[in-house]
């Protein structure tokens, strides 16, 4: 990668000054260069001189490297190189025999889990389930392109007392079926989700439930309900594409004996007490935060103590670093979780924690309100449905996790470039067309032997950008976040139509340069087949 050769001759010249120090290394705007440091203007509290007395030591060693067709002093000491095109052909001379491999770094020897798209299985998953799914499934693919072993894992909550009111909430929907009147549990579920399963149970069953409520029919109705939503979970998760390494339900962890462990852990620490006929953990030992119940008054367990029990398993399957991706809601949970690790002894680099802001969605000018208990929610299959797999996926990632997203479906749907999706798709398309057209007029030839006559603004700037590829994934992992993936393949789709506007391809009275520039876009086509599979959509031979 061109902008790790530059930092390495950097911080050479450091070293033999005597220095060790952070700057930045930049792609300045095209007219001042390809790359640019500010290691001078950094520097003049080390070498205690000007900036620019700085900037000239640096330059009068670099300006006879091959690496460079020009280094020069910008402004008040930002130091600019512009690569030689000797360098940029050999460049692209290795993308084309490694392939995905120029990218693709060696295996990192680090295990790490990512748990995302956990969910309380009382209803359909919503759009604001979709966000995370997608982010958690793409920042996967990333991490293991990048050389780690990755697990990916969802966590059911399906021991909790939010199934025991969709329990009750399905059961006053099965007795409306025959004509018998109850009263839904105040903060139960009205999904229209309900009636559907309520229908499938009268047909099997019958009246046999009817009137009759105690801890049997309970347990029955927990049961009915959570395995007919967990297969339209399943269902919607294979339409949008998301695979998981494994699936661990909270009931498991109970019946393994986890939470049994953390209660024992904690009491021989003298780490929780009884009041108001509940069990607390001492958050306050370890944090400036008000201690939290474990056990309610009434003998369940809170999201809170499953959950310390759940990372407690998580930990004794040996990752070297797990990642829960949630809704940014749940922000409140972390410090108290990550108190509960040291409590249990577990390294605070152990668990990390991704939020993502929520998303609204919006049909033309109107926003369509969510509310899963309200049942007037729009659900991620739905929006599917509507928008199709590639736009979903492809929306979801755009935009930081950190920053709300706005999804419209007006745009998503549309076939215009306006569309991102569809821009970068089509360009992908258009570079498939342009081999076939080469193939129907018989080019052919290798590109290694033409490429040198790639020799136009455009082509070197091409190349740079294919390798700052390992930049923008180096970016996502540092950031843990999928959206410098789309930013990249969507910069690279301007400076393709850009180029594919100004200059003839496929051109039979000149067939070398033909083939140059042929293999200039067989990499752009690999790393566009690269991201789209990151990203999870579809490389599309037409459009």
């Amino acid at each position: 990668m061109i902008r790790d050769i530059i930092d390495e001759k950097i911080k050479s010249i450091l070293l033999e000054e005597g220095f060790d120090y952070s700057y930045n290394i930049e792609i300045p705007d095209e007219r001042f260069g390809d790359f640019s440091t500010n290691v001078a203007l950094i520097g003049a509290k080390y070498f205690r001189k000007p900036p620019l007395e700085i900037a000239k030591i640096f330059v009068a060693k670099l300006e006879s490297d091959p690496l460079f067709l020009e280094v020069n002093i910008a402004g008040p000491g930002f130091i600019n190189f512009r690569i030689s095109k000797a360098f940029y052909i050999s460049i692209l001379e290795e993308m084309l025999k490694k392939g995905a491999n120029y990218w693709r770094p060696k295996p990192k020897q680090l295990k790490v889990q990512l748990e995302y798209g956990s969910a309380n299985p009382t209803g359909p998953f919503t759009v604001g389930h979709g966000r995370q799914l997608v982010i958690g499934d793409v920042l996967g693919n990333v991490l293991e392109f990048l050389g780690y072993d990755v697990e990916k894992e969802m966590y059911l909550n399906d021991a909790g007392r939010q199934i025991r009111l969709l329990a009750r909430s399905l059961w006053v929907r099965y007795n409306e079926l025959f004509g018998k009147e109850y009263d839904l549990p105040e903060d139960g579920y009205k999904g229209t989700y309900l009636m559907d399963i309520a229908r499938s149970l009268s047909e099997r069953e019958g009246n046999k439930f009817v009137d009759k409520w105690d801890e049997k029919v309970e347990k029955f109705f927990m049961k009915e309900a959570v395995s007919s939503i967990l297969d339209n979970m399943e269902g919607t998760l294979s339409k949008i594409g998301c695979k998981f390494d494994s699936k661990i339900r909270e009931s498991f962890v109970i019946e393994k004996g986890y939470v049994d462990r953390v209660l024992e852990i904690f009491k021989v620490k003298n780490l929780v007490y009884e009041k108001d006929n509940a069990l607390w953990f001492k958050v306050s030992k370890f944090l400036n935060e008000d201690d939290k119940v474990l056990i309610r008054s009434d003998g369940t367990y809170t999201y809170f103590l499953t959950d310390i029990a759940y990372h407690l398993y998580k930990f004794e399957r040996e990752y070297n670093k797990v990642y829960d991706i949630f809704g940014s809601d749940h922000h409140g949970h972390i410090p108290r979780m990550k108190a509960a690790m040291s409590a249990l002894d577990i390294s605070n680099e152990f668990l990390n924690f991704i939020l993502h802001q929520f998303v609204t969605l919006k049909r033309g000018k109107e926003v369509v309100k969510m509310s899963t208990r309200a049942g007037n929610f729009v659900t991620l299959e739905e929006l599917l449905d509507e928008a199709g797999k590639d736009a979903t996926r492809y929306f979801f990632v755009m935009n930081d996790v950190n920053t709300h997203l706005v999804f419209d479906l007006e745009l998503a749907k549309s076939k215009t470039n306006e569309n991102p999706v569809y821009y970068v798709q089509y360009a992908y398309a258009r570079i498939n067309s342009i081999f076939e057209k080469a193939s129907e007029k018989g080019i052919k030839g290798d590109y290694l032997d033409n490429i040198e006559l790639l020799e136009n603004p455009e082509e070197m700037s091409i190349i740079k950008l294919l390798d700052e590829f390992v930049n923008s994934l180096k970016q996502v992992e540092e950031k843990l976040s999928p959206h410098f993936l789309t930013n990249y393949i969507y910069l690279v789709s301007e400076k393709f139509h850009s180029y594919y506007s100004k200059y003839k391809i496929v051109d039979e009275t000149n067939i070398s340069l033909s083939l140059a520039r042929l293999g200039l876009l067989s990499v752009i086509k690999n790393v566009y087949e690269i991201v789209f599979n990151l990203l999870g959509v579809k490389a599309p031979e037409r459009m």
